[in-house]
């Protein structure tokens, strides 16, 4: 332990406590420090003690509830009292086989009434019932246990794989239930914007309907003041013709456009016109009707 001795002196180290006999009866405890015995009165030191924390490591295989077998790995601290040293030296010859028999029967009694998901939530108070148990008995013989901690649980290897493809599962599933949420709100957004965008073509389309008609109402009304003796009919057979040639003169300066030929003619010009026109007609006539 590091302590100096001979016949008759000792010197006992800091973090120690020496046991005092005389004549093979325990006597007193010596306390650090230098002290000095008298061998022809059968006075001696008998051994040393460190009042220092240890620690034992416990690894303990029990099952769980379930019927899972798993291996529970323990670190005990625990200490000599001072005030009970003699009983230290003179009650246990081996403490940490005493401490680590102690440890196997709580944790054997105490685990298999537990699942294994609760003990692996729960391993907080299997080392709290550990530790009452054990203090209770390692008490009396002179050892106060300062902490236990329970280091680690290790079920079997195939129950490890088990549990990380259930985890693995579980995960895949919530994250296909987040992607097809994240699908119909992408689908429901893509509707909406479809329906607004036909919403606004449509209106775009009415809007350039009615600035078409407009220009051609002020044409027909323009011309029909300024030229004498000409009818509405007229004048809208000639814009009609207009508009027919400016399509064949831009479709012509066009290298790029691919274009199918109908038949066509001044004449087929008069017969759009005069289609426009009577479709125009029965649109009047049919609100007429309605109102």
């Amino acid at each position: 332990m590091g302590n100096t001795s001979c016949m008759f002196c000792t010197c006992v180290k800091q973090g120690n406590i020496g046991v005092v006999e005389r004549f093979g009866r325990f006597e007193k405890l010596a306390e650090p420090g230098l002290h000095i015995f008298n061998p022809f009165a059968g006075q001696y030191l008998a051994g040393i003690l460190s009042t220092r924390i240890s620690s034992l490591d416990v690894r303990i295989e029990t099952k769980t509830k379930d019927n899972v077998f798993v291996q529970l790995l323990c670190s005990i601290q625990y200490r000599v009292v001072k005030a009970h040293a003699d009983d230290a030296f003179y009650e246990l010859q081996n403490p940490d086989e005493q401490i680590r028999a102690y440890v196997f029967d709580v944790v054997r009694a105490l685990v298999p009434r537990m699942n294994l998901d609760d003990l692996f939530e729960q391993k907080g108070e299997v080392a709290k019932a550990v530790l009452e148990e054990l203090g209770k008995v390692i008490g009396e013989y002179g050892y106060s246990i300062e902490h236990i901690l329970m280091v680690d649980i290790i079920p079997d290897p195939a129950v490890r794989t088990a549990m990380n493809e259930i985890n693995a599962a579980q995960r895949l599933q919530l994250a296909s239930v987040y992607k097809g949420e994240a699908e119909k709100v992408l689908q429901v957004k893509r509707a909406e914007a479809e329906a607004e965008s036909k919403y606004l073509g449509g209106v775009g389309v009415a809007r350039q309907r009615q600035a078409i008609t407009d220009g051609l109402r002020e044409n027909i009304l323009d011309f029909s003041h300024e030229v004498e003796g000409t009818s509405a009919k007229e004048v809208m057979d000639l814009i009609m013709i207009t508009q027919y040639f400016d399509t064949i003169k831009d479709l012509g300066n066009s290298s790029k456009n691919t274009t199918v030929f109908i038949p066509h003619g001044p004449g087929h010009v008069r017969d759009i016109g005069e289609q426009i026109r009577n479709g125009l007609m029965e649109a009047s006539t049919a609100q007429i009707n309605v109102e």
